[in-house]
């Protein structure tokens, strides 16, 4: 019996060795990264590669590749920016156009995200118009251009019908794989706990499904942005106002390359803005409420 409760003693430091090393795994340290190294790391290599795009796209101009009105110098857009810019018109066409992709979008969240819930609980659902969102998915969203005018004519309608079939089923698949890969432990748990229904969806299946959902959300925003570009370049109109689509288009129709290459550089800054300002951060939010993003 003493023997028993020596040892006892002499295996109680070392448990509680083991469990503080335990507690220090699962404690996550927070701290605030300096500034020096989220420039080198985060802001550094962007710029270099934007730079770098610039010497290149130079240097083809300098060597003379093709005509100067084909491949215009980096110098000739930055003017047409600039002039816009003293016009006093370049924030309202950039504002025009993700004004409308932003509202498209959230309507499209708010469509394709029960949508994806009901695809991927109810059985029957899924096979009837499970194949249909992943056909909808993989069709170009400039298809939807020419009967979406024909329905709804040349207006902002138009437009919104052109990005919710664009994003929709983008929206509702990422959210049906983010659910297929929920462990049923977690569902289990969940009901036995007394969260069923409703309940156990918002608070046991979109939290486990997050990271899929989150992916569906970003192809989302792609389509409906592409979606968006589409229908403003087709269905150009004065009544619909200036939008980046309508801006690459007008460069078409008049020969100005130096105003088309703007229009691209805008709705590709555009793309990348909404991605560093919205969805990295959610991300790494959620990267990081899992334990698998401890810096940064």
């Amino acid at each position: 019996m003493a023997s028993t409760e020596t040892t006892e003693v002499e295996d109680a430091p070392e448990l509680g060795s083991l469990e503080a090393g335990l507690d220090a795994l699962e404690a996550v340290q927070p701290h605030r990264t300096p500034v020096r190294e989220v420039f080198v790391k985060k802001v550094l290599p962007p710029l270099t590669a934007v730079a770098l795009v610039l010497v290149v796209w130079q240097v083809l101009v300098s060597a003379k590749v093709t005509d100067e009105y084909k491949l215009p110098a980096p110098a000739t857009v930055w003017s047409s920016l600039r002039d816009m810019w003293l016009q006093g018109t370049l924030l309202d066409v950039v504002w025009t156009s993700v004004s409308r992709g932003l509202l498209g979008f959230l309507l499209a969240l708010a469509i394709g995200t029960p949508l994806g819930l009901l695809v991927a609980r109810v059985k029957f659902v899924r096979a009837a118009i499970g194949p249909i969102l992943s056909g909808l998915q993989s069709l170009p969203s400039v298809a939807w251009v020419p009967p979406a005018v024909l329905w709804l004519g040349l207006n902002d309608s138009m437009m919104y019908a052109v990005i919710l079939l664009g994003a929709v089923p983008s929206i509702a698949n990422g959210l049906v794989s983010g659910v297929d890969q929920v462990p049923p432990l977690y569902l289990r748990a969940g009901r036995t706990l007394g969260a069923t229904g409703a309940r156990g969806a918002w608070h046991i299946l979109m939290p486990a499904a997050l990271p899929g959902y989150l992916a569906g959300l970003k192809q989302g925003w792609a389509f409906s942005w592409r979606s968006l570009m589409a229908a403003e370049i087709i269905a150009s109109s004065p009544d619909l106002g200036l939008g980046l689509g309508q801006l690459l288009e007008n460069g078409r129709n008049n020969s100005d390359m130096p105003g088309i290459f703007l229009a691209i550089v805008l709705i590709l800054l555009v793309g990348i803005a909404i991605d560093l300002l919205i969805f990295s951060p959610l991300e790494r939010r959620v990267l990081r409420g899992r334990g698998l993003l401890v810096k940064g």
